[in-house]
């Protein structure tokens, strides 16, 4: 051999493209063995890359006379047999079609082609990124290589780029999910998780999920953080309209019932009934139909303080007018009996005396409530996973639910005795509309309780309010619409000697 270079790397490079695909095909890998044997760091003691192009036309008879041409070494076709040229066979590079290229690899196999050549034992080379390295008595590299990629500019200027092997068993895990090694297998052997709630990924194989900040949640692909909605019981959802119509249909139910009783304030049926319970009755009937405005709309720190306290202490003063007004018709049916002292009773001042006792321990506890632990408004940030619910923090759960168990109590104070006396005479009949009214008020406060309790945000502020506003309504309806029905629509028996008939009749 000339200058005594040993040619012993020989690639058939064997193209499926055509024309100008061939053309810089051939010239990167003419480039890529000029870059190489110019290297003494990579390949020194006069040894050089060889190399023979081969044209199979695309055709199996031509490619298959290539491949018998290059393994024996000869000059002539003929097969285990070597002699004249004493080239040594490395490797092949082919670009066959698929079936030309199966056909193609079982022949270099039974020829272990490619594989490191023998003379090379116990040689020594240099690679670019470390110093000398060995290669074992079999042939076999004792260290790792550089995969270089070799990109031709438009200038036909080399540029060399280090590339890192891929080495993996499993796919790459996507953005918004998380690597979880599997135990007993190799680092590179993992599955993927989607990031759990609360926390994110933004590249792919993340080693760990990231945390969003507390005003923001992930998106669905769990790849970036996004703002939470901020929300609450608003006027213009549909929810808060359809509680405020609610409000205001009542509201103005109980001020038409309460300008029929104005006009018909001398009728004997309103007179029976004790005119100033029953007018202060329909006023915080009527307030508490209006409080329901104070839970609808955004949390403040006034309306905060005011909603539950007024709510309390309205509602204490309708239910101790109630009561007030069950105590004051057995009293009137007691003293009408010969001798009994429950006469000096009646009047005003026993009503009154009620309501006003009543009221000033819900006062009280209210005013405790809010020297001890007021209510004030906050930003509840954990409850529901894309929602900020702004909401009134209670402060003392303790005496909020102090506030409801006292007004439960009067409730079923009024309950019980508009139940026992709900066989009066006829003159005494609203024992019985009380009876009904405590029912309903009574059932829906102990529904209020768990379904509150059960639910967050706005809908357990649209519970509380949908329970003011339905027990509301059945004291109105229970009470106030079979009288309306009278002074209206029958005012023949809205006359002093019907009710004295039915008196007598019933005692």
């Amino acid at each position: 051999m000339n200058r005594d270079e040993l040619s012993f790397f020989r690639f058939v490079a064997i193209p499926s493209r055509r024309e100008l695909k061939l053309k810089w095909h051939l010239l990167a890998f003419s480039l890529a063995i000029q870059e190489i044997n110019h290297n003494p760091r990579l390949l020194f003691n006069n040894i050089t890359l060889g190399y023979t192009i081969y044209e199979n036309t695309l055709h199996p008879r031509v490619t298959y006379n290539a491949l018998l041409d290059l393994l024996p070494s000869a000059q002539e076709t003929i097969p285990n047999y070597q002699c004249g040229r004493q080239n040594h066979l490395l490797a092949v590079l082919e670009g066959s079609e698929s079936d030309i290229s199966i056909d193609t690899s079982v022949l270099l196999s039974t020829y272990k082609v490619p594989q490191l050549h023998p003379f090379l034992r116990h040689y020594q080379f240099h690679n670019v990124s470390m110093g000398g390295k060995d290669l074992g008595e079999n042939g076999d590299l004792e260290a790792n290589l550089d995969i270089v990629n070799m990109i031709i500019l438009h200038n036909l200027s080399v540029l060399s780029v280090k590339m890192l092997p891929d080495s993996r068993c499993t796919k790459r895990c996507l953005r918004g999910h998380v690597k979880v090694i599997l135990e007993g297998k190799p680092v590179c052997c993992y599955n993927c998780s989607l990031c759990g709630e609360g926390t994110i990924s933004t590249q792919e194989d993340a080693d760990h999920c990231t945390k969003c900040p507390e005003d923001q949640h992930p998106n669905l692909d769990h790849t970036q953080c996004i703002p939470k909605d901020i929300t609450f019981l608003s006027y213009e959802e549909t929810l808060g309209i359809i509680l405020i119509v609610l409000v205001l249909f009542l509201s103005i139910v109980t001020l038409l019932i309460l300008g029929i009783f104005i006009k018909y304030t001398d009728t004997p049926i309103v007179k029976a009934n004790n005119r100033d319970l029953t007018y202060m009755l329909l006023i915080s009937l009527l307030l508490s139909f209006l409080s329901s405005f104070l839970f609808i709309g955004q949390p403040r720190r006034v309306t905060c303080l005011l909603r539950q306290t007024a709510f309390s202490t309205i509602f204490t003063v309708a239910v101790s007018s109630v009561l007030a007004k069950t105590i004051t018709v057995v009293v009137a049916f007691m003293a009408t009996r010969p001798g009994n002292k429950m006469r000096k009773w009646l009047g005003k001042s026993l009503a009154n005396s009620i309501v006003i006792l009543c009221s000033t321990v819900q006062i009280g506890l209210c005013l405790i409530w809010l020297g001890i632990s007021p209510p004030f408004p906050e930003f509840d940030m954990y409850s529901r996973h894309a929602q900020i619910i702004w909401q009134c923090n209670e402060g003392s759960v303790a005496i909020f639910y102090g506030s409801l168990g006292y007004m439960g109590f009067l409730a079923a104070v009024s309950f019980t005795v508009a139940f026992l006396a709900r066989k009066l005479p006829g003159a005494f009949n609203e024992a019985k509309l009380i009876t009904f009214s405590m029912l309903v008020f009574c059932s829906v406060w102990v529904s209020f309780v768990p379904t509150y309790l059960s639910t967050k945000g706005k809908y357990m502020v649209a519970v509380q309010v949908f329970s003011i506003l339905a027990s509301s309504a059945g004291l109105l309806g229970c009470i106030f619409i079979p009288k309306c029905y009278i002074i209206v629509v029958r005012p023949d028996l809205n006359i002093k000697d019907h009710l004295m008939m039915k008196s007598q009749d019933g005692i």
